[in-house]
């Protein structure tokens, strides 16, 4: 695990389905963490803050729905 994920308040996205498929993130020291909300000992992704805003634009767009 990286030094980044000592102690980070990690919060489901207001985004995430009802049927468990959930995403968490955290505001980590360097980095933005995103994680699965089913599997949270499987680690996570580390963003800069750039590529954080643009997921969450696609997302917002509906660019990245199933």
């Amino acid at each position: 695990m990286s030094a980044d994920f000592a102690g980070p308040r990690w919060r489901k996205s207001s985004r995430s389905n009802s049927q468990q498929e959930c995403v968490e993130v955290a505001k980590l020291p360097t980095t933005i963490g995103v994680r699965d909300s089913k599997n949270p000992e499987s680690g996570h992704i580390p963003l800069d803050r750039t590529a954080f805003t643009g997921l969450l634009a696609r997302v917002k767009a509906g660019d990245l729905d199933l």
